[in-house]
Formats: structure tokens, sequence, C-alpha cells
């Protein structure tokens, strides 16, 4: 199995998408806009998939957050709140919080269910502060280490209920950077002291099965390389200090923090320490190159795996969607009281 997630051109697979998968058995896939039309095409997609690699439990993931990111969006699918609304809630109810937290994971769980998405690239674990870029902002859990760690715990219970996986990120923590790492290279030069604010969701949710890289440069840490690409920063500080040994995904390669082509960045990321490197956007050239020069996954990245995504349903089984009602009613009950 090939230790990259890749992403697709169109509503369905393309012949030539086909037979490069099927060649090349990525270890999963990532969903877009591009991808989502309405809920029977997307179910017979991520079926297409299952069904190419023989997989039962594949990872099909999407950014499925809430807010500005959204991929499944109304009036095909509900819309979901930003990390900042239970972050106000917590202000003035800290246990409804919680549950508020749990209870929209949930909903928004069988709706990635019902279409066949196994992972949802969610809970946020980025403190945020003070003067940072806005590319997190609002995405938040909040600015404090124990409220970030116990709204993210619940998200990922939400999500667990609905037999979906989720992923923590931005590991070691993107919410004090002054840059957008989509555009340009952020650089934190906050001390080791600092710094420790950051890993601490982390920390507290070391267990969590998947995490995702950040794309910054930590001065205290490693002065040239960005976590995603810092043999120091995954050995010491994801896999030694925070203490996670789940599945680490970079995040999308295609990033403008990361210099050099797609499969240069891949194999740096792969050398670096990550297990699966993801590859967003679904260019033909770039895909081949990744596959051509990575490393094979290795025996320690393949148990990860499938750790991560034992616990996740069985797409066989009917979801019950009506749930999501009494969850909906649940969450916008519990969300009011800030309002008030």
């Amino acid at each position: 199995m090939l230790p990259a997630i890749f992403g697709l051109s169109g509503p369905e697979l393309t012949a030539d998408e086909r037979a490069f998968f099927a060649e090349v058995q990525p270890a999963g896939y990532i969903l877009f806009g591009r991808n989502v039309e309405s809920r029977a095409q997307l179910r017979a997609l991520t079926d297409d998939l299952r069904a190419l690699h023989g997989r039962d439990r594949l990872l099909i993931c999407i950014d499925q957050e809430g807010g500005r990111v959204a991929r499944m969006k109304p009036p095909v699918w509900s819309a979901y709140p930003a990390g900042a609304a239970f972050d106000r809630l917590w202000e003035i109810a800290p246990a409804s919080a919680i549950e508020a937290a749990r209870a929209n994971a949930e909903a928004l769980g069988l709706d990635l269910a019902e279409a066949g998405i196994s992972v949802d690239c969610l809970p946020l674990l980025d403190v945020r502060q003070p003067g940072a870029h806005d590319v997190i902002g609002d995405r938040a859990l909040g600015t404090e280490p124990l409220r970030v760690a116990a709204l993210g715990r619940a998200t990922l219970d939400g999500l667990a209920r609905a037999g979906v996986a989720g992923v923590v990120k931005h590991i070691p923590g993107h919410g004090r950077a002054q840059a957008d790492s989509h555009k340009e290279l952020p650089v934190v030069t906050a001390s080791a002291q600092e710094l420790e604010t950051d890993l601490a969701p982390f920390v507290t949710l070391a267990g969590a099965a998947i995490a995702m890289s950040a794309h910054v440069v930590y001065t205290a840490w490693d002065e040239a390389n960005p976590a995603t690409q810092s043999p120091f920063v995954i050995d010491s500080m994801i896999r030694g200090r925070i203490g996670f040994d789940g599945l680490l995904l970079s995040d999308d390669l295609d990033m403008e923090a990361l210099s050099g082509s797609v499969p240069d960045r891949a194999v740096r990321a792969q050398a670096a320490g990550c297990d699966v490197v993801l590859n967003c956007w679904a260019k033909m050239a770039d895909m081949q190159g990744i596959a051509a020069r990575l490393a094979p996954m290795s025996v320690q990245t393949a148990n990860r795996l499938q750790r991560a995504l034992a616990p996740t349903r069985d797409f066989a089984e009917a979801v019950d969607m009506a749930r999501q009602a009494e969850l909906f009613a649940k969450r916008d009950a519990l969300l009011a009281l800030a309002a008030a």
C-alpha cells in the first residue's frame, strides 16, 4: 500500500484515476467540493472507491468542520457552526458546551456516515493566540488549552458515536502563526516555554488515532524546517513530548508553505517521520511522481492505519439519520444559552 492520500478530480472516478489507483493502492482519499453534488452521487463515489480496493475499512476523509470550512453544503446537507460557537458557550456553561460539541459532532458524523466517509479532519486543537492570522480564527475551540482539549475530546467522541474517526490538527499547534500556510510559510518565534501552551491540548489527547501536521516553522525547535518536514519536531516533540503514537498525516503538500516539487515535498515529509502524505489536488503528474518516489508503507504505519480505521462503521449497515433531529435540537437548545 502506498502511504499517500490522494484527491479526486470530480464527482466520479475518471478512467485514468481508476487505473492509477488500482495499481498503486493509496492509503486513502480526500474529498472536496468538486467531488460533492448530491447524496446519491457522493455515496456512489465512496462505494466505488471501496469496491475498487476491496477494503471495507478504507480511509476516505473530508474537511467538514462547520463554519467557513465545509465541503458538503446546504441545501443538500445541513450547516454546522464553527468551533467559536462552543467556545462562547463555555464562557457561561462549560458542561453544556461539551454536550453541545458532542451532539454537533455526532450529527455531522451521521451526514458523513450516510455518504460513506470514514474520517473527518476535525477537531482543531490549535490554541488561538492574540494577533495571529485569521486562517485559524473562529475555527478554533478557544484560547485556553484546557477548554480546547475538552471540546476537542467531545468532538472526537461525537464523531465516534456516528462511526467516523476524527483527526486532531494541526499538530503541534497552528494557533499563533501570523501567516496563512496555504499561501506562505509561517515562522513562529515563540520560546519553547511559550510553546507548551500550544502543545497542551495535543498532550491531553495524545491517544487520538489520527493527527495532521502543521506546515509551520517553530524556531525554538527547528529554524530550518516546518514541522511536517522536521525530523526533530516529529520525533522529539510530536512522538516524544506530546506522546502521540497514532497515524500522522501531513497537511496538504500543495500548500505554498512548502517548497520544491510536490514529489520532493512528499519525500521530505516521509523522511521526517510522517506516516502518510496528503496530496489534495488530483494532478495526475504529481500523484504519479509521489507514487514513484515514496518508500513503501512501513509495517508500523500499516498498523497505525489499521488501528485508526478499526472503530469506524461498517458502511453496509444502515445509518440512523432520524437521530439527527434529536441531536440538532439538543445542540441548538444548548447553544441558545450563549445567545440569551
